[in-house]
């Protein structure tokens, strides 16, 4: 009697396992995706400044008829020993000029360290509109030991920028990408 009666209950078992091992496979799947798909979704809406990369000014007339607020703000993560900030807090630009702001950075760490910026944009979506043609932010920057450093950054807004946009906020978060080799041979 008590086989007739596992019978069913191993059954129901292997039901709740099958499902179970398919909701893991499924779960694994959009883990993978999610980088593909967050790219796509940052480069639709600019945000963490995914935006089209380098850009290539060629020189053009100005639309001298509206005047573009750029301000630029900086964050620096916790593990980062640097002072980080924009020589100029911000500018007025006109829609299809180029123009050109530095960022002053200072390790005041005892050693040399690796570091990389994160731009973003406020409002996200204006970040198809804004066009740099250099930037630090494109490559890691290393700074020795007690150093300071001007990094230059250029850039040109886009004429096609909606009217209903008179204001543009790109804030850099700064992080610490040294090697971890790197830093336990500095504390050694």
């Amino acid at each position: 009697m008590s086989d007739i009666n596992q019978q069913p209950e191993q059954d129901k078992n292997k039901v709740m396992t099958r499902k179970l091992v398919m909701v893991v496979l499924i779960m694994l799947a959009f883990g993978f995706a999610m980088i593909p798909l967050y790219d796509v979704f940052c480069e639709i809406t600019g945000l963490n400044g995914k935006s089209n990369g380098l850009a290539v000014y060629e020189q053009q007339e100005p639309d001298t008829s509206r005047e573009i607020t750029v301000q630029f703000m900086t964050i620096t993560k916790n593990d980062m020993p640097w002072d980080f900030q924009p020589v100029q807090t911000q500018i007025k630009v006109y829609p299809g000029k180029e123009y050109e702001v530095n960022f002053r950075v200072k390790n005041r760490a005892g050693k040399a360290i690796v570091g990389q910026a994160i731009p973003s944009f406020s409002p996200n979506l204006v970040s198809q509109y804004f066009n740099k043609t250099e930037c630090f932010c494109f490559n890691q920057q290393t700074l020795a030991a007690g150093a300071t450093e001007e990094m230059p950054m250029r850039f040109f807004v886009d004429k096609d920028l909606p009217e209903k946009y008179d204001t543009i906020t790109l804030a850099y978060t700064l992080h610490n990408v040294t090697p971890a080799e790197q830093q336990t041979q500095a504390a050694d």
